[in-house]
């Protein structure tokens, strides 16, 4: 499991990348790639190459959320895959979160 981060050209948002399972072992990982940023950007994680997650990946994303500012946050999820879509819909997760 590898947790990457980008920031954007223009300095408005940061992409965290997550590929293979995320879970409770991406958690400090996961942490690191967002904490370094500051709480006011835009936000998006990039689901694409996550083929799991579990109860503690939904918590480590409310914890980026938070850290982004809460429900003034603005944090996307995107290129999730079919599974993944289907996980966040059961949680309800695209009531806090912009799916896309």
């Amino acid at each position: 499991m590898a947790v990457t981060s980008e920031r954007s050209a223009d300095g408005r948002q940061v992409t965290l990348f997550v590929d293979g399972r995320f879970d409770f072992s991406s958690h400090q990982d996961f942490r690191t790639a967002y904490q370094a940023y500051p709480g006011d950007l835009e936000y998006a994680v990039d689901l694409r190459g996550t083929q799991y997650l579990d109860s503690s990946a939904l918590g480590m994303l409310l914890l980026l959320r938070d850290h982004a500012g809460g429900d003034k946050a603005q944090v996307r999820l995107i290129n999730c895959t079919p599974d993944v879509v289907k996980i966040l819909t059961i949680s309800n997760f695209f009531k806090l979160f912009q799916m896309g």
